[in-house]
Order: structure tokens, then C-alpha cells, then sequence
């Protein structure tokens, strides 16, 4: 057995003797040969940036202030960090994990290591995460909340664009957007665009990124037709290297997405998907159906579960990064 396949199932037990909270406590495995090894799981690189407590916004700000936490080297505890350094390392791939509706600020955190933890096993060596946490805390009753969340994700998309604004043009991204993770996405994206034919110099231009931008979206609350031919998010396509989506056809969150937006009355994407000949050739894409594993719930926490479901995810966000960043 060549050393790399050792290192591999190494670090397969390592995470399997991970506990479950932030702090990992080192473990004792037992070796190939029957010696002892000594097994300490390594501790993904994962950083918090945060928009609660900031106002909605009906432009691209010139500057945001966010506030930022990483994870400590060892594990433990979630410790108060800086922008400058969250984007030090320009080759450093990055996957942005966007949460959906009704989150705490821990429950985002939570989500977004457990995520971390998934995406170490998958690799590009070095990959950084990034958990976008954003207001969506519980605000009354559900299609109240879910409206008010709706409105908010345009505000959001902003933050993000001027976030991913700041990311140098070689470094290799993806971005896992959950539920209403999907709105604040394509709008970021639209943002950059936006930004980029205005001539705003207070981000970079998305068009020619010599990085890849793979974008993966789970039980997606944002328009159907979003990316359609005559779709409001269509010029998105031009700048997304690979595209994956996770629907569910029996979700009863997304079920009632019409009702968000009273004007629009379309479905969701996350509910009904999309064909594939709406993207042009050059951008691959794969579409699964969940339903069959997570059944009606929106849950994300029903996907992380599901070993089937994290190889799509994984698939999805890093296939292409690893290259890139060599």
C-alpha cells in the first residue's frame, strides 16, 4: 500500500473519530501494521464573516464593516479576526457556505464547520471556508418572516458582491448557496456586473477571473426562470464555471414560495429545477432530486447527513479548484 493511500485512510479515521462540537480532541488510532499512531484530526480553515446588524442597503456600499471571527488553530473556539486577514493568500481557494432563513448566529457557525469538516475530506489542500452569516433570525410567523427575508436578500446580495469584490481575480472560489442562499448569489453576482459596466473601482471586475467560480445551490428559494434564456439572472452564466443543483420536489418550505412575492408568482428552483438546455455547452451541470432522501423537509442539516448528498455537494463546489490552485 503506497503512502498516499496510508495518508488517505489516516485522515478518513481521524474524521471519523471527530467529535461533534468545535473543540476536536486528538485521538489514538490504531495503525496499518499494528503499531500505534498517534491521530490528531486537522482543524479546517473556516472563518465567520457577518452582516447582522447592518442596515439594508439599496446599492453596492463603497465599503462595508463587517464583522469577523475565525476558528482557533486548535479547535476550540471562535476568536475576533480582520478582513485583511481572511483574504491574505490570493492563491488560497475559498468556498463561501450562505445559509437560508430562520438561522442564529451559532446555528450558521454549526452548519458551516460541519460543512467545513465535509469539505476537508473532498479537499483542494488548503481550502478556506467562509460562513456568510446574515439577519435571518425568526421574525413572526412563517410566510410574514419568510417575506421580510425575501426583501432582505437583496440587501445581502449587495454585502456579498462587495465581499467577493475584494477576492483577487486568480483565486479559485465556490460558493455553496442554501435556500435563500441562492437570491443573495445570483444577486451578488448581478451586483459585480453592474458594478463592473459602471466602472466601480471599489471591486473587482468578474468578468476574465482567471480563477474558477464553481456555484452550488440546495433547495434553492429564488425564481425558477432565474437563469432561463430571457431570465433576470441569465448573465450570470457567463461567469459561473460549473453549476449544481440539489432540488426537492416534495419540499413544503418551498412549496409556498409564490407567495413571497405577490408580483412574480413563480415557482422555486429549489422545487420544480430547470432543464439543462438552458446553459450553454460550456458550463457543466447536474441536477439530483433529493426528495427521495430528505422527503418533505427544508432543512439543511437533512443534507449534510446524507453521505449521497455531501458527494454531489463536494462534487459540485470543488471539482476544478484543486487544479487551480496547484
Amino acid at each position: 500500500m503506497d503512502a498516499a493511500t496510508i495518508r488517505r485512510l489516516l485522515r478518513l479515521l481521524a474524521t471519523a473519530l471527530a467529535v461533534g462540537t468545535v473543540g476536536i480532541a486528538p485521538a489514538i488510532s490504531r495503525g496499518l501494521e499494528g503499531a500505534e499512531v498517534s491521530c490528531v484530526p486537522a482543524v479546517p480553515d473556516v472563518w465567520v464573516v457577518s452582516t447582522r446588524g447592518l442596515p439594508d442597503v439599496c446599492r453596492l456600499p463603497e465599503s462595508v464593516n463587517f464583522h469577523v471571527q475565525r476558528l482557533r488553530p486548535d479547535g476550540a473556539a471562535w476568536e475576533p479576526a480582520d478582513l485583511p486577514g481572511l483574504l491574505d493568500e490570493p492563491q488560497r481557494p475559498v468556498m463561501v457556505f450562505i445559509h437560508g432563513n430562520r438561522y442564529l448566529p451559532a446555528e450558521a457557525r454549526q452548519q458551516g464547520l460541519q460543512l467545513a469538516r465535509h469539505a476537508a475530506e473532498w479537499g483542494p489542500p488548503g481550502l478556506r471556508t467562509v460562513i456568510y452569516s446574515w439577519p435571518s433570525d425568526q421574525q413572526g410567523i412563517l410566510l410574514k418572516d419568510g417575506r421580510a427575508k425575501y426583501r432582505r436578500a437583496f440587501s445581502e446580495g449587495r454585502y456579498l458582491a462587495w465581499l467577493l469584490g475584494q477576492l483577487e481575480p486568480e483565486r479559485p472560489v465556490a460558493i455553496v448557496g442554501y435556500s435563500f442562499g441562492a437570491i443573495i448569489t445570483l444577486e451578488a453576482i448581478e451586483d459585480l456586473l453592474m458594478a463592473e459596466r459602471a466602472g466601480i473601482g471599489t471591486v473587482r471586475p468578474l468578468t476574465g477571473r482567471s480563477g474558477p467560480l464553481n456555484v452550488v445551490f440546495i433547495a434553492a428559494a429564488v425564481r425558477s426562470d432565474a437563469l432561463a434564456p430571457r431570465g433576470p439572472y441569465r448573465a450570470a452564466l457567463e461567469n459561473i464555471d460549473r453549476l449544481t443543483l440539489l432540488v426537492n420536489s416534495q419540499d413544503e418550505a418551498l412549496r409556498f414560495f409564490p407567495l413571497l412575492d405577490c408580483r412574480q408568482r413563480a415557482e422555486a428552483l429549489g422545487y420544480v429545477g430547470m432543464p439543462g438546455r438552458w446553459l450553454p455547452p460550456t458550463v457543466p451541470f447536474k441536477s439530483f432530486d433529493a426528495a427521495g432522501i430528505v422527503g418533505r423537509t427544508h432543512g439543511f442539516h437533512h443534507y449534510l447527513t446524507s453521505p449521497s448528498l455531501m458527494r454531489r455537494i463536494g462534487d459540485g463546489a470543488i471539482t476544478g479548484l484543486e487544479a487551480a490552485s496547484d
